[in-house]
C-alpha cells in the first residue's frame, strides 16, 4: 500500500547550513493519494481471503440442536475444506453450479464430523457419517444395524445440557417434557438420557435418543457407491438420511460430491445473550468450550476387535 504523508507535516527541504529556503515552503509536493493501489490492494486481501476459506478452511456457526450434546446452539467451529478432495460445494457462497465433479476425493471416516448442502438448497448442514458407500444400513428401534450387526449403544449418565445450549429458532422450549434441574449456582440445565455408540472403526461418541419416532425405524438400504448415510447425534431432532427431502431432511444416502468438509475443532461459542455492543460479547462467551476437537476418541477395544477378524 502507498504510504501517506500526515498533512500537518509539511516536506521541508533543509539547507545544510540548517536554514530554510526563503519562505519556508517545501520544495517538492506531497505524494498523492493513490486510490486505485489501494483497491487493488483490498482487492488482493479480499480473494486471498475468500482462497483460504474455500480451500483450505472456513469458519462456521451452529444454529439448531441437531448434533447435541457435542455441538451447541452457538458453537463456531472451523471445516477442514481439503480432508475429503474440493467439489462444487468447497469455494465460499457455492459460487459453483452444483455438479459430482470432485479433485483429488478421498471418502470419510465412520464417526467423521461433516458439512454437507442437500439437494435444491443451498444451507450447510452438520450430520455424523454413520454409513460408508457398499453398506447396507437400517435403523431398528433406534439403534444402527450396519451390514447386519447392530452398532452398539451403551446407556450412559444423563447428560445436563444448559438451556440455551439447546434453544434454537426452531426449539424455544427445549427442555419441555425432560427433567429441568438448577444446579447450585442457580444455573438451569436439562438432564436427558444419553447412549454411548461406537462404529465398527472404534469411533465413540454420545447420542441422545429419548422417544419413540418414526426415524428410529428406517428398512434396510445398500449405500450406493460415492454416497455416505449420515445421521445427526440428536436423533429425535435432526434432519438428516432418514429424512425426505421434501421435509428438509437430506433424503437418503447423499453423495460425496455434496459434502463440503470435514469439522475439525470448535474456535469460540456463544450463549445468545450478546447484542450489537461488543462488550455484551465478552459476557456471553461460553467458557471451556473453545478449542474443544470434533474427531470422535478411537475405542481401542473395538479396534482390536475388528483389526482381530
Amino acid at each position: 500500500m502507498s504510504s501517506l504523508t500526515p498533512a500537518s507535516t509539511p516536506l521541508i527541504d533543509t539547507p545544510k547550513d540548517g536554514g530554510t529556503k526563503p519562505g519556508g515552503q517545501p520544495e517538492q509536493a506531497r505524494e498523492k493519494f493513490n486510490w486505485l493501489a489501494e483497491i487493488r490492494g483490498l482487492a488482493t486481501m479480499l480473494l486471498a481471503v475468500l482462497a483460504f476459506h474455500s480451500f483450505v478452511a472456513k469458519p462456521f456457526y451452529i444454529p439448531s440442536g441437531s448434533m447435541l450434546p457435542g455441538l451447541w446452539v452457538g458453537d463456531h467451529l472451523v471445516v477442514n475444506k481439503f480432508a475429503y478432495g474440493w467439489n462444487w460445494s468447497s469455494p465460499s457462497f457455492h459460487v459453483l453450479p452444483r455438479g459430482d465433479w470432485r479433485i483429488l476425493g478421498r471418502t470419510p471416516e465412520y464417526g467423521d464430523v461433516v458439512i454437507v448442502v442437500p439437494r435444491g438448497r443451498s444451507e450447510d448442514y452438520i450430520k455424523r457419517v454413520v454409513a460408508l458407500p457398499g453398506d447396507r444400513i437400517a435403523i431398528v428401534n433406534g439403534q444402527i444395524v450396519l451390514n447386519g450387526k447392530p452398532v452398539p449403544q451403551a446407556v450412559q449418565p444423563p447428560v445436563e445440557l444448559p438451556i440455551d445450549a439447546m434453544r434454537s429458532a426452531e426449539d424455544p422450549f427445549p427442555c419441555d417434557g425432560w427433567g429441568l434441574v438448577r444446579k447450585p449456582s442457580g444455573q438451569q440445565v436439562c438432564e436427558i438420557p444419553a447412549l454411548r455408540e461406537t462404529m465398527p472403526n472404534g469411533a465413540s461418541y454420545t447420542v441422545l435418543d429419548y422417544t419413540d419416532k418414526a426415524t428410529d425405524h428406517v428398512a434396510e438400504i445398500k449405500v450406493p457407491a460415492g454416497h455416505v448415510f449420515l445421521m445427526g447425534d440428536n436423533r429425535d431432532n435432526s434432519a438428516d438420511s432418514r429424512v425426505p427431502l421434501e421435509e428438509n431432511g437430506l433424503g437418503g444416502p447423499v453423495p460425496l460430491s455434496d459434502v463440503g468438509g470435514r469439522a475439525e475443532f470448535i474456535t469460540h461459542s456463544f450463549d445468545g445473550t450478546g447484542s450489537w455492543n461488543p462488550l455484551s460479547w465478552i459476557r456471553g462467551l461460553r467458557k471451556g468450550r473453545a478449542w474443544r476437537s470434533l474427531r470422535p476418541p478411537l475405542d481401542q477395544t473395538a479396534v482390536n476387535k475388528v483389526a482381530a477378524r
